[in-house]
């Protein structure tokens, strides 16, 4: 693919620039007489400086209209004898007859009292243009990305179009682009646009964007850079709280929470002086998160306390919003009184904002569309009913939870928030299970199963919408790119043509023009090549993030299974003891669900929890050993979370649970050379081939979703990180056994 593209790109290096002309040809009256036309060349320059002119209209007497390209040449098709019309804003218009075939030179003299006027008004009609589109990109930019973006491309055509505009215009271009991309999560494309903004003109305000789109990358050595830099120049209030708390993001970031605290204190100190209020209570919230990390928990709720009581005097959206933080903060300390009555209070200004809020049809289409903020997602009905619910379901008050479960339910059923509905449907059905009533637990679970199926539909369709509109926005970016390469092109080729009359020869000309030309193509080349790897890469992590988000349900599905199995089977208090393990299990299941990578400490330690409950479940099915070789450091060696998991789930379930005598599930991690480690999992069950022969016709039918899915993650991690993880599947006889083998490489 990339070999066709540098064909294509070498074929248009040779091809002349002088064959651009023809532009808007029409022809006046029919051709006079049957005498041959010939192809006329020539060019049109200013007489002193000799600068080409460039869309000077070239009219042959009754014939057709040509103009001059960028470098002031012209090709006519005309015969000898012809009269031809040099015309331009620029000059008086000049009669010139056709003597021979031989090249024509024009120089000609500029006419200011006869194009002064026509140059005003030119300027004027591109200025509104320009004004228009910019205007019209800027109200659009949070209802439509694509429209924004083209808006934005037609005012840089207009500056391509007038070479009057100067660089404050161009910055002002790149600066609104980078604004579309930021708000439309995409930080790398903003990040790009924003240092294009900088390197037309200097701004304050746009090198803070600059460092807030490197912080939503990650990008915090960057970012704080960034910050630093600007720390130093001299910055209004506003921007000095804009600088200190940018530079307490990326001290967070780099988990130095010292000095995070101490630029966060800076910027409120600054901002209270100055009652900036909505950046007073966002300060205080960051500050109350910091705390809360370094366990200082009264501290922590000072803070919670001081913009939960600002945010209730400015609107109910704020109120609601730190409201939410402050529950969430309660919830984890155990205090879920307190956690109840803000969730409540939450509740009351979230509802208070829906029946204010009447929008029309368009309207909610169009916010539809927009992107979610992280902490608004929160402050939905859906999620404090829910919230509100677990906290009352955490202190055993199940009769009080379960209105307010299935109240969420309703609301995110009618909102379509499959998410918030899969987990308050599942979170009933434990109510009802703890409760003893079993056969509405049971019939919420299938419910629950139901809404996943949905679920998955639905994030396989968000993530194909996900992929066209990353698609669609880099293919405008590149339009934008290269409307910003043929400016370069025509500049390049200009100043070559001027350079040209005061070289020697000719040669000189076309061996600068040629090392321009090529620079710059490559350069345009090397661009869209890492265009596209960014987009490969985001479409890699928008299907690990499905994948993972696929991975959790079906194990829990399965768990839950073991569950109820064990619950029918064995007295209260085993079941209790399974199910404190079980909780435990799940917690770091979930906490690891997020990450693409995790120490193999943490792994190993999850491993053996589940076997634990699978071996107290199948005591008299086998029994299992986990070998650690004592010569790994088990916190250097990363590894995909829930990698192992499945691999021993098949041993148990598929080999070990239909073995007549009680067999063995081996698992070992022993280190190799090149700093790599092995780790195998072995079973001598009844082997796949006869574990296969047992399933059941419908079993048959349906795909392993745990096994699938690992093979995927795998494939695009390797992608991602060179060849990280190797697996080998071997039956070990005829008899039965399988052995798993997984080679894992260290970070580098």
């Amino acid at each position: 693919m990339m070999n066709k593209f540098y064909f294509i790109l070498l074929i248009l290096w040779l091809l002349p620039s002088s064959f651009v002309a023809q532009d808007n040809a029409r022809t006046l009256e029919k051709p006079r007489g049957t005498i041959t036309r010939t192809t006329i060349r020539g060019t049109v320059k200013e007489d002193k400086t000799l600068k080409p002119i460039k869309n000077v209209e070239i009219q042959v007497v009754g014939g057709s209209l040509y103009r001059t390209d960028n470098l002031g040449d012209f090709k006519i098709q005309a015969r000898v004898g012809d009269e031809i019309i040099i015309r331009h804003d620029s000059f008086n218009t000049i009669y010139h007859k056709i003597n021979s075939d031989e090249r024509i030179d024009v120089k000609v003299q500029e006419d200011p009292s006869a194009s002064n006027e026509k140059k005003v008004e030119k300027q004027k009609r591109s200025s509104a243009v320009y004004g228009a589109n910019l205007t019209a990109a800027r109200s659009s930019l949070k209802k439509d990305a694509a429209t924004s973006i083209d808006y934005v491309t037609k005012a840089l055509e207009t500056i391509e179009e007038d070479d009057t505009f100067g660089d404050e215009k161009k910055a002002e271009l790149f600066e609104t682009l980078g604004d579309i991309y930021d708000y439309w999560k995409q930080p790398d494309l903003a990040e790009s646009n924003y240092v294009t903004s900088l390197s037309n003109k200097f701004s304050k305000d746009v090198k803070i964007k600059l460092g807030n789109s490197q912080l939503l990358s990650k990008n915090y050595e960057a970012s704080l850079l960034t910050f630093k830099e600007l720390e130093k120049s001299r910055l209004s209030s506003l921007q000095k709280v804009k600088v200190y708390q940018g530079l307490g993001d990326s001290y967070k970031g780099r988990n130095d929470n010292t000095n995070a605290i101490s630029n966060y204190n800076k910027a409120l100190s600054l901002a209270q002086k100055k009652k900036y209020e909505d950046i007073i209570i966002e300060l205080n919230s960051k500050l109350a998160e910091m705390l809360q990390l370094q366990g200082n928990l009264d501290g922590a709720e000072k803070y919670l306390g001081n913009s939960v009581q600002l945010a209730s005097q400015r609107s109910k959206k704020s109120s609601a919003r730190q409201r939410a933080k402050a529950a969430d903060f309660y919830n984890k300390s155990n205090s879920y009184d307190k956690e109840i009555e803000l969730r409540k209070e939450a509740l009351e200004d979230i509802q208070d904002i829906e029946k204010k809020e009447s929008f029309n049809t368009v309207e909610r289409d169009t916010i539809a569309s927009e992107p979610l903020n992280v902490d608004d997602r929160a402050i939905t009905s859906q999620v404090q009913n829910y919230k509100i619910a677990n906290a009352f379901a955490a202190q055993e008050e199940y009769d009080e939870a379960i209105p307010y479960l299935k109240e969420s339910i309703k609301k995110a059923t009618s909102e379509n928030d499959l998410v918030v509905q899969k987990d308050a449907t599942r979170k009933l059905g434990e109510v009802y299970r703890e409760k003893g009533e079993i056969k509405k637990a049971s019939e919420t679970f299938e419910e629950y199963e139901a809404i996943i199926d949905k679920l998955y539909i639905q994030k396989e369709q968000e993530i194909s919408q996900a992929n066209r509109f990353n698609r669609e926005l880099v293919q405008k970016a590149n339009r934008i790119a290269t409307l910003e390469k043929d400016r370069e092109l025509n500049e390049s080729k200009y100043k070559l043509a001027f350079a040209s009359q005061e070289l020697a020869g000719q040669q000189k000309v076309i061996i600068y023009s040629l090392i321009g030309l090529s620079v710059l193509l490559f350069l345009a080349a090397y661009l869209m090549y890492r265009n596209i790897k960014q987009q490969q890469y985001a479409n890699n992590l928008l299907a690990l993030k499905s994948l993972r988000s696929q991975m959790n349900p079906h194990f829990i599905f399965n768990a839950l299974n073991s569950v109820n199995t064990f619950i029918a089977t064995s007295d209260e208090r085993a079941a209790n003891k399974y199910l404190t393990d079980f909780s435990l299990l799940m917690r770091a299941v979930l906490e690891n669900s997020e990450e693409d990578f995790i120490p193999l400490e943490k792994e190993i330690e999850l491993l053996a929890l589940y076997v634990q409950l699978e071996h107290f479940r199948f005591q008299d099915k086998f029994e299992y050993a986990i070998e650690v070789d004592p010569k790994i450091d088990v916190k250097q060696y990363m590894i995909p979370p829930m990698l192992l998991q499945p691999y021993v789930e098949n041993a148990v379930w598929h080999g070990l649970r239909y073995k007549e005598e009680k067999g063995l599930l081996s698992i070992n991690f022993a280190k190799t050379i090149d700093d790599t480690i092995e780790i195998v999992i072995s079973d001598n069950g009844i082997g796949r081939e006869k574990s296969i022969a047992l399933k059941t016709l419908n079993q048959k039918k349906q795909k392993s979703q745990g096994m699938s899915n690992i093979k995927k993650r795998i494939t695009i991690l390797n992608k991602m990180y060179k060849d990280k993880v190797d697996v080998f599947i071997t039956d070990l006889s005829n008899e039965g056994g399988t052995e798993v083998k997984l080679i894992l490489k260290k970070d580098k």
